[in-house]
Protein backbone atom coordinates (compact mmCIF):
# COMPACT_ATOMS: atom_id res chain seq x y z
CA UNK A 1 0.00 0.00 0.00
CA UNK A 2 1.34 2.99 -0.83
CA UNK A 3 2.57 5.70 1.81
CA UNK A 4 -0.24 8.29 0.96
CA UNK A 5 -3.73 8.26 -0.99
CA UNK A 6 -4.43 11.24 -3.57
CA UNK A 7 -7.90 10.90 -2.46
CA UNK A 8 -7.41 10.71 1.33
CA UNK A 9 -8.69 13.81 3.47
CA UNK A 10 -6.00 12.93 6.60
CA UNK A 11 -3.10 12.56 3.72
CA UNK A 12 -4.39 16.13 3.08
CA UNK A 13 -4.26 17.14 6.04
CA UNK A 14 -0.68 15.92 6.45
CA UNK A 15 0.76 17.05 3.05
CA UNK A 16 -0.88 20.48 4.24
CA UNK A 17 -3.31 21.15 1.22
CA UNK A 18 -5.86 20.93 3.75
CA UNK A 19 -5.83 23.02 6.92
CA UNK A 20 -6.63 21.85 10.30
CA UNK A 21 -5.80 23.03 13.58
CA UNK A 22 -2.49 21.37 14.33
CA UNK A 23 -1.89 20.70 18.15
CA UNK A 24 1.24 18.32 17.82
CA UNK A 25 3.43 16.99 14.95
CA UNK A 26 6.34 14.14 15.02
CA UNK A 27 8.10 12.32 12.67
CA UNK A 28 5.52 9.40 12.59
CA UNK A 29 2.37 11.66 13.58
CA UNK A 30 0.17 14.58 13.11
CA UNK A 31 -2.42 15.59 15.66
CA UNK A 32 -5.42 18.25 15.49
CA UNK A 33 -8.74 19.40 16.51
CA UNK A 34 -11.56 17.54 15.82
CA UNK A 35 -14.08 19.94 13.61
CA UNK A 36 -17.07 18.16 15.75
CA UNK A 37 -15.50 17.79 19.22
CA UNK A 38 -17.51 15.50 20.94
CA UNK A 39 -15.66 17.12 24.57
CA UNK A 40 -13.73 20.03 25.43
CA UNK A 41 -10.36 18.11 24.06
CA UNK A 42 -11.09 16.12 21.04
CA UNK A 43 -7.78 15.97 19.10
CA UNK A 44 -7.15 13.08 16.04
CA UNK A 45 -3.81 11.73 16.06
CA UNK A 46 -3.22 10.28 13.18
CA UNK A 47 -0.18 8.49 11.35
CA UNK A 48 1.71 10.04 8.35
CA UNK A 49 1.35 7.29 6.30
CA UNK A 50 -1.57 5.82 4.80
CA UNK A 51 -3.40 3.27 6.71
CA UNK A 52 -7.41 2.56 6.63
CA UNK A 53 -7.20 1.29 10.34
CA UNK A 54 -4.79 0.49 13.29
CA UNK A 55 -4.61 -3.48 12.77
CA UNK A 56 -3.30 -2.48 8.94
CA UNK A 57 -1.20 -0.05 10.27
CA UNK A 58 0.26 -2.11 13.21
CA UNK A 59 1.41 -5.16 10.35
CA UNK A 60 2.61 -2.35 7.57
CA UNK A 61 4.46 0.05 9.94
CA UNK A 62 4.52 -0.57 13.95
CA UNK A 63 7.00 1.87 14.76
CA UNK A 64 4.36 4.60 13.39
CA UNK A 65 1.65 2.57 15.68
CA UNK A 66 3.80 2.85 18.59
CA UNK A 67 4.68 6.68 18.05
CA UNK A 68 1.06 6.91 17.32
CA UNK A 69 0.04 5.48 20.90
CA UNK A 70 2.63 7.87 22.49
CA UNK A 71 1.74 10.91 20.65
CA UNK A 72 -2.39 9.89 22.26
CA UNK A 73 -0.64 10.62 25.82
CA UNK A 74 1.32 13.52 25.23
CA UNK A 75 -1.58 15.64 23.33
CA UNK A 76 -3.71 14.84 26.59
CA UNK A 77 -1.38 15.73 28.52
CA UNK A 78 -0.62 18.71 26.83
CA UNK A 79 -4.21 19.91 27.24
CA UNK A 80 -3.99 19.44 31.33
CA UNK A 81 -5.68 15.94 31.43
CA UNK A 82 -4.31 12.47 32.78
CA UNK A 83 -7.63 11.06 32.10
CA UNK A 84 -8.66 10.65 28.40
CA UNK A 85 -10.35 8.21 26.60
CA UNK A 86 -8.91 6.67 23.28
CA UNK A 87 -10.97 5.24 20.33
CA UNK A 88 -10.31 3.88 16.58
CA UNK A 89 -13.66 3.17 14.94
CA UNK A 90 -12.39 0.35 12.92
CA UNK A 91 -14.83 -0.15 9.81
CA UNK A 92 -18.19 1.50 8.46
CA UNK A 93 -20.40 -0.33 11.43
CA UNK A 94 -18.21 1.33 13.88
CA UNK A 95 -18.88 4.49 12.22
CA UNK A 96 -15.38 5.26 10.82
CA UNK A 97 -16.08 8.01 7.97
CA UNK A 98 -12.35 8.38 7.05
CA UNK A 99 -10.38 5.28 6.12
CA UNK A 100 -7.48 6.61 7.28
CA UNK A 101 -6.44 5.34 10.53
CA UNK A 102 -7.00 7.82 13.56
CA UNK A 103 -7.20 7.79 17.58
CA UNK A 104 -9.83 9.99 18.64
CA UNK A 105 -8.68 11.73 22.25
CA UNK A 106 -10.98 12.79 24.42
CA UNK A 107 -10.98 14.77 27.54
CA UNK A 108 -12.27 17.21 29.97
CA UNK A 109 -15.55 16.04 30.95
CA UNK A 110 -16.87 12.68 32.33
CA UNK A 111 -17.02 10.34 30.16
CA UNK A 112 -20.00 7.76 30.30
CA UNK A 113 -19.91 4.11 30.06
CA UNK A 114 -20.66 2.42 27.85
CA UNK A 115 -20.07 4.40 24.92
CA UNK A 116 -22.21 4.79 22.02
Amino acid sequence: MSDTDPNCLFCKIVSGDIPAEIVSETEHTVAFRDVDPQAPTHVLVIPRVHQPDIASLVDAAPEAAVELLKETRRVAQADGHDSYRLVFNTGPDAHQTVFHVHGHVLAGRSLTWPPG
